[in-house]
């Protein structure tokens, strides 16, 4: 799949977050019901992404990319037009829903065409960050001009988006398609991917947390306005493009579980600098803390693919889906605590989940890469077995 398909339908992950100071400001919703809507898009996609990533490692289709792009903007595009809050939550939920089906067939293909390299994975995952990176300053520039009644204006990264996978779609027929893919190599190492999942679970605690809320932060911290916030939004999703591409190719020289460990440890210190430094410090540890964050993120993928070499689709649903939007579900507690106390308290918890993963982490071995076993088979014959626990 296209670095620019994916962006384009990742800039509905990132937009939502974006609109969340301007649901503030225009229609005075508190910390709490601002992260509801955050937790709109996220829930119904964290249930069903798994659900797609099974579909598709029984079926194959290519139809569903374009429709997925398209329906991840109408969501978003609607939100700033609804008249209601109830409205407002469910067609941002119909955005998730629409993000949530692209990516298993997505990363299926994707692992397909890298042949296993984690560097070619993590250009992959680049497309998704840079969506993210994008969405807070296309928001701002729609928004900021027409006000949430120029939402609309935001359905023009999906209508390319829908283009360039349709075109992807296309390109990979005329070259075998899925039969390039392969799977069923190997066996399934369900306990240690049940552990990655936990891990990751903790990383999108924290960013879905940060990401719904270090826009308002920053203003608080530095005394800013909406362009100091806009920054901070910009500098996580920014230093995680980065951060992504950064990732694949530290493990091809160290190793995916070395890399994945060290990232999570910089992550507690850098949450921790970002919540309890004052003043335009808060920049640099938004850096680092991106740059935790996301410097794993295209190896959670391909370890998880690993780890379940005969349920592909599944495995990328889950460390793409599931495992990332859950972070979600914590939003509403986050923002209820920033209403009942103060929003850098409501934060304060965010340290200690890095820290959990790590833990999550240890004793893990590192799997057979099987795109690349594929690619090399064994003299013998024989296809090498995912490593247990």
């Amino acid at each position: 799949m296209s670095l620019g398909g994916h962006a384009c339908v990742d800039v509905y992950q990132g937009a939502v977050a974006a609109l969340v100071p301007f649901f503030v400001a225009e229609r005075a919703y508190s910390y709490a019901a601002a992260s509801g809507v955050v937790l709109a898009a996220s829930l119904l996609s964290s249930v069903v992404q798994p659900l797609f990533g099974a579909l598709t490692d029984r079926w194959a289709m290519p139809w569903l990319l374009p429709l997925s792009a398209l329906t991840g903007g109408a969501g978003v595009a609607l939100s700033g037009v609804t008249d209601s809050y109830a409205l407002t939550l469910a067609v941002v939920a119909v955005s998730g829903i629409g993000v949530a089906a692209y990516h298993p067939g997505a990363a299926r293909a994707a692992r397909a065409a890298s042949r296993g390299s984690h560097t070619a994975m993590g250009w992959f995952s680049l497309g998704g960050n840079v969506g993210f990176a994008l969405a807070p300053l296309l928001v701002a520039a729609v928004i900021a001009t027409g006000g949430l009644g120029a939402s609309p204006f935001l359905l023009v990264p999906a209508v390319v988006g829908a283009a360039l996978c349709a075109a992807a779609v296309r390109s990979a027929a005329g070259h075998g398609g899925a039969a390039a893919e392969g799977g069923g190599v190997g066996s399934d190492d369900w306990a240690s991917f049940l552990r990655l999942s936990g891990a990751i679970m903790c990383r999108s605690i924290v960013f879905v947390g940060l990401s719904a809320f270090v826009s308002l932060y920053v203003r608080q911290q530095t005394g800013g306005g909406e362009v100091a916030g806009t920054a901070a939004l910009c500098v996580l999703y920014v230093g995680g493009a980065v951060g992504t591409v950064a990732g694949g190719r530290l493990a091809e020289r160290y190793g995916r579980l070395t890399v994945v460990r060290r990232a999570y440890v910089l992550s507690v210190l850098a949450v921790a600098g970002l919540v309890l430094v004052p003043g335009p410090a808060v920049y640099l540890f938004v850096a680092l803390t991106s740059a935790g964050l996301y410097v794993p993120f295209s190896l959670h993928v391909t370890l998880g693919q690993d780890y379940l070499p005969r349920r592909v689709g599944t495995a990328s649903g889950v460390t793409l889906g599931l495992a990332v939007s859950v972070g979600g579900l914590a939003a509403p507690a986050i923002g209820a605590l920033a209403d009942a106390t103060s929003l850098r308290t409501a934060l304060v918890p965010l340290v200690a989940l890095p820290a959990l993963g790590r833990l999550l982490l240890r004793g893990l071995r590192e799997p057979v890469s099987l795109g690349r076993a594929a690619a090399s088979p064994d003299p013998s014959g024989e296809r090498p077995r995912a490593a247990s626990a």
